[in-house]
């Protein structure tokens, strides 16, 4: 366990769902040894890591006073490769079957799941399934269903990963799994049979608070997502668009989205 302005930093391997996962935990010092005032747990995008959330949770941790929990998730980062092809289930796997082990691993009740695009989805196929283990739940550019922008999307980065260095930036996270997880991600949204997938079935079941935040220049997504989003959860729930922003509102928005992050969970506790 390492310092770093005032957060304890403890990084460990875990078992979830059959794969060895890398975890970070950030531990406020007012929770040491004791009960932190709730754990943030952070969901990453379809090709992010710990490391690509940068200073963010930490940002988090110090505003808000609670724990952080950021993994890898399987294929990611420096979590076991993926050695199978993906299924059209692979974001109700990860949230049924991952998430639930990761959470108990670390004995997380009353979460505030945090989700970017990929782990937005997945944190609200898990709060629909698991209300009684979430307080609260904040998404980013999160989908529910496949637009057309979406696949454009993806196939422009495919350009853009076969004809730039956009690979060995890629590595500086993934490491060795960066040709698969890349091609897990594009080979499964591209493929035919992906269109039909949409969640919107589970968002009626989603009783906790939800702040939904999405980029006004989402090059992934359109505003429909989120007025699915808030317009068919039944706990309560703030929209947040954001203008002069693309696909990662913590990025490109930070000190702003921040703020409303801040100002949410706060709410909640």
């Amino acid at each position: 366990m390492i310092t770093k302005d005032s957060l304890f930093i403890d990084d460990s391997y875990i078992i979830a769902a059959g794969h060895r996962l890398r975890v970070r935990k950030l531990i406020h010092p007012n929770s040491e040894g004791g009960n932190p005032r709730s754990t943030l747990v952070f969901l990453h995008e379809g090709l992010g890591s710990i490391e690509m959330w940068h200073d963010f949770p930490a940002i988090l941790a110090k505003t808000t006073g609670c724990d952080c929990l950021i993994y890898d998730r399987w294929g990611h980062g420096r979590s076991d490769p993926l050695d199978v092809k993906r299924t059209l289930r692979y974001v109700h796997d990860e949230a049924l079957d991952s998430l639930p082990e990761v959470l108990d691993h670390f004995h997380v009740d009353g979460a505030i799941l945090i989700g970017h695009s990929d782990g937005g989805s997945i944190a609200l196929i898990f709060a629909a399934e698991y209300p009684e283990r979430v307080r609260g739940m904040i998404t980013e550019a999160a989908h529910v269903f496949v637009e057309e922008i979406t696949l454009q999307g993806i196939r422009e980065a495919l350009e853009i990963y076969n004809s730039t260095d956009l690979n060995q930036k890629l590595a500086r996270y993934h490491g060795d799994n960066t040709e698969k997880i890349f091609r897990a991600w594009h080979e499964t949204w591209l493929q035919p049979e992906f269109k039909s997938w949409d969640i919107q079935d589970c968002l009626a079941k989603i009783i906790c608070p939800i702040l939904v935040i999405q980029g006004e220049d989402d090059q992934y997504g359109t505003a429909a997502q989120v007025e699915a989003i808030s317009n068919q959860v039944t706990g309560q729930s703030k929209v947040l668009i954001i203008p002069n922003c693309a696909h990662i509102p913590h990025k490109e928005a930070k000190d702003r989205v921040a703020q409303e992050m801040t100002e949410f969970i706060l709410g909640l506790l």
